[in-house]
């Protein structure tokens, strides 16, 4: 090896010594509900949000993670139960009644409008947004949506328009929702296929095209780390909670712990007794 190769290998190693000494890690744990509004945090920082809301439209659809997305862009509380559609909630398949239910927020250059989610799609350009929350999630990045409605609900109503016009489909969704595989899953359900259920009988939609924001994804939009899923579940309020491993810088990591204890204390999520 002559002298100026050797020179030039010894400072890559250097480097690469340098730059692994520079990363830092650290463990941290999130609640659902934690979740939710870290991802809903995350939803509202991407870019593609942002330009939908400065020009174009963006459609949050019902469910309890898109409430906390509705929240953080309008800026005021949202109940998270009248704002479900279906749920899992008192150990059922279930959803809010009708009456009670409020209707999915429609925006139009960042502002609320009186249009049906079901009218204004069908106006839906390529840089429109739809934002709807998912049942299951994987490690391949494909989500399920569990559906009740026998003709689907809302992601028959807005997936085939999406994928045409190439629009963007947002999912928020935490990883206590994680699943071996939604492929798999899919070919298990069906309200005209299943014999007994706890509640309601479903069927699930497969999505695998859609931008998934889990709890990793949110943390490297808001702090810039990578992030490993190492456990989950706990007890005394941390039931369903996922604990995750941070890396990067030590700024990074630091970043990453403030943003989490930022949405610490967020309040489960609770059915109300109306």
């Amino acid at each position: 090896m002559t002298k100026s190769i050797a020179c030039h290998e010894h400072g890559r190693m250097a480097r690469q010594i340098t730059d692994a000494n520079d990363r830092v890690s650290g463990i941290l744990v999130l609640t659902p509900a934690e979740a939710k509004r870290l991802i809903a945090k995350a939803v509202v920082a991407m870019p593609q949000v942002n330009r939908a809301l400065e020009k174009g439209r963006v459609i949050i659809a019902n469910g309890t993670t898109t409430a906390f997305v509705a929240e953080e862009i309008l800026g005021h509380q949202v109940s998270k139960y009248r704002y479900a559609a279906g749920y899992i909630g008192e150990g059922k398949l279930t959803t809010t009644p009708r009456d009670l239910r409020t209707k999915a927020y429609v925006l139009v250059d960042g502002r609320p409008v009186d249009v049906p989610a079901k009218e204004i799609i069908q106006e839906f350009e390529a840089d429109d947004v739809f934002i709807k929350g998912a049942n299951a999630v994987d490690a391949e990045g494909h989500v399920g949506i569990l559906m009740a409605n026998d003709r689907g609900g809302d992601i028959s109503m807005a997936q085939g328009v999406l994928v045409a016009r190439g629009c963007h489909f947002i999912v928020p969704v935490g990883l206590e929702k994680l699943v071996p595989s939604v492929s798999e899953a899919s070919r298990k359900g069906g309200i005209l296929r299943l014999k007994y259920a706890m509640g309601l009988k479903v069927g699930l939609m497969p999505v695998v095209n859609a931008t998934v924001v889990t709890e990793i994804q949110a943390l490297r939009i808001l702090a810039g780390v990578e992030a490993t899923h190492v456990a989950s579940g706990g007890i005394g309020g941390c039931e369903g909670a996922v604990t995750l491993v941070v890396e990067g810088t030590d700024e990074a990591v630091r970043k990453a712990f403030e943003v989490v204890e930022g949405v610490k204390g967020e309040k489960p999520v609770l059915v109300e007794k109306l």
